[in-house]
């Protein structure tokens, strides 16, 4: 899979049911030796996604459980925020 194919979706916590961001206004933690995404951090925006808000929430690639045509559906292990 491409980063492009990923980029736009929505990232949804399923413990909660709650929206976490948009993957493309995230940064990628990439492992420089295999090229594969370690984790994400989401930063925490308030305001229509125009003002950075509080601490960035990591979610670990392996905290993925589904990745959809319009959605990644995550399930972070309470070590990942």
């Amino acid at each position: 899979m491409r980063f492009r194919d990923l980029s736009g979706k929505e990232i949804v916590d399923v413990r909660h049911g709650a929206r976490l961001g948009v993957l493309g206004q995230t940064d990628l933690e990439i492992d420089p030796e295999t090229g594969r995404i370690h984790s994400f951090h989401i930063p925490n925006y308030k305001w229509f996604g125009m003002k950075k808000e509080g601490e960035s929430v990591q979610l670990h690639w392996k905290d993925i459980k589904t990745i959809g045509e319009d959605m990644i559906i995550v399930e972070p292990n309470d070590s990942s925020n």
